[in-house]
């Protein structure tokens, strides 16, 4: 009889600590308008869970985490041509329950890539 106490009183204190609250979801919209040719397009980016309709969701999600939800970074190196043609990408939403309002011009899709990674590769 002593063993059951023990066990009833063991979950009855393991059912009061409280549970850790679990981390806010990240779910950006993001949109590319490229002005000279009069498109634009938009997706939507989900992170923990990963989902939306972003083609590379779980690599750009990994990129965000790894950055601590910053999108522009320095530049990775690649060589872009000196094309000009205009992006402008746009990341609205939130991050971890942060809200996130961003907005960048760069000179072209490569530019951008060089700074953003995967997050605007849609």
């Amino acid at each position: 009889m002593p063993n059951v106490v023990a066990a009833v009183m063991a979950g009855a204190v393991v059912a009061l600590i409280p549970a850790a609250p679990p981390e806010p979801a990240s779910s950006l919209r993001l949109t590319l308008a490229h002005p000279d040719r009069g498109t634009s397009r938009s997706v939507t980016l989900r992170c923990e869970p990963t989902g939306g309709g972003h083609p590379e969701a779980a690599r750009a999600c990994s990129e965000l985490s790894g950055s601590g939800g910053k999108i522009a970074h320095a530049p990775d190196g690649r060589m872009c041509t000196a094309v000009h043609s205009p992006v402008t990408a746009r990341a609205k939403g939130r991050w971890r329950g942060k809200p996130v309002h961003f907005q960048a011009e760069y000179g072209n899709d490569c530019a951008m890539r060089s700074r953003t990674g995967t997050v605007f590769a849609f």
